[in-house]
């Protein structure tokens, strides 16, 4: 492939970095001209100790990949990433700037292959003299002050979703419905291999289930569990804090009960008379169910629709059985899939086409964050 001689000034390099692969995609305004993905093996990462030293390692890559489709770097406007474990911000694309890759580079909130997307955005719209952003990480927080509260004050709840696709789905449903976006209640659960539930309030994202500790089970992940035994399992000796933690976020939910994390094997399974499989499929989609009914109480009842979204939400089985149990509360969309490239690249395209500013990400002054 070869850059568009004279492109409209619109021409945007999307990346999106996970933990045994990077995304690139290549956009045109809304035309994607290139989609491809870099896989990594565990050997090659091995010889890493932290997410952030793969950075020259994955950048060659990307640079190689490009070299090879005949599209030169400094035909870029732009540069988008997936934003990391960043600090709370609200929803919005961010330009990359010192605070954000000091974060990064750091695992402010926990070491993720996402911490690397500002840096490498950083580092590739430097040579073309272009700017870089990220759009609503997986961090975004516009929780309310009562959605803070666990029980515990040492363990405050935190901001932890499927923000990207989410907001994404939101636009999409919006449209749908002929509405502005920042007059809608939603309900989003995003069905993954990690699942989320948020609650918007009129395009703000006032609750949500974290996706590595709270929620429904999912494929690989034990989601909520109940506190007392986990207490006392934590304290049996029987697990290392290592293999609880992959206990919880790997090797939870589907792999724990059947051994697998494809919830469509498990669905044929189900389908195929294993009634085992079939009551633990069924008690995902009562739990994810559970959750959105949960939701429609943050927005006091007021529930525009609520949004399924995500890889599972491919299958009829799941999504018609999370319809019977609430199709009550208001009507359902269903936007099967996840395009996280394009999404990034719309947030992008919103900015160079002055529709929205981009934000700032928050510096510290002595410690503290700068406006706080």
């Amino acid at each position: 492939m070869t850059s568009p001689a004279g492109s409209s000034g619109e021409h945007i390099l999307v990346l999106n970095p996970g933990s045994t692969s990077t995304k690139i995609a290549v956009f045109d305004g809304e035309q994607e001209l290139l989609a491809e993905q870099i896989d990594h093996g565990r050997d090659e990462l091995v010889q890493f100790e932290r997410v952030a030293d793969q950075r020259e390692y994955r950048e060659a890559l990307i640079m190689k990949l490009l070299d090879d489709a005949g599209v030169a770097v400094d035909s870029f406007a732009a540069v988008v990433a997936r934003g990391g474990l960043l600090r709370p911000i609200v929803s919005g694309t961010y330009s990359v700037n010192q605070a954000m890759l000091t974060d990064a580079k750091a695992g402010y909130q926990g070491e993720h292959a996402s911490n690397l997307g500002a840096v490498l955005a950083h580092d590739l719209a430097a040579r073309a003299g272009v700017p870089s952003f990220v759009v609503d990480p997986p961090i975004v927080d516009e929780f309310e002050p009562l959605a803070r509260h666990s029980g515990i004050p040492e363990i405050p709840r935190r901001s932890v979703f499927h923000a990207l696709n989410a907001k994404a789905t939101a636009r999409r449903a919006a449209e749908e419905l002929g509405e502005n976006l920042s007059g809608l209640n939603l309900i989003v659960a995003h069905l993954g291999g990690g699942i989320t539930v948020s609650a918007m309030r009129n395009g703000r994202f006032i609750d949500a289930t974290n996706g590595l500790a709270e929620g429904p089970f999912t494929p690989e992940r034990a989601g909520a569990l109940p506190t007392l035994p986990l207490l006392a399992l934590c304290v049996s000796g029987e697990h290392d804090e290592e293999a609880l933690r992959k206990k919880l976020v790997g090797r939870g939910g589907l792999v724990a009960y059947l051994g697998t994390n494809s919830s469509r094997d498990v669905e044929e399974r189900a389908l195929g008379g294993d009634a085992e499989a079939a009551e633990i499929l069924d008690s995902m989609v009562y739990q994810i169910a559970k959750d959105i009914g949960a939701m429609a109480t943050v927005l006091k009842g007021r529930v525009d629709a609520i949004v399924l979204t995500g890889g599972q939400a491919h299958s009829s089985y799941i999504t018609d059985s999370i319809k019977e149990r609430v199709g009550f509360i208001g009507r359902v969309l269903v936007y099967a899939g996840s395009d996280e490239m394009r999404a990034l690249a719309l947030g992008c395209l919103r900015v160079l086409r002055g529709l929205e500013e981009a934000l700032d990400y928050p510096q510290m002054v002595d410690g503290v964050e700068e406006g706080a």
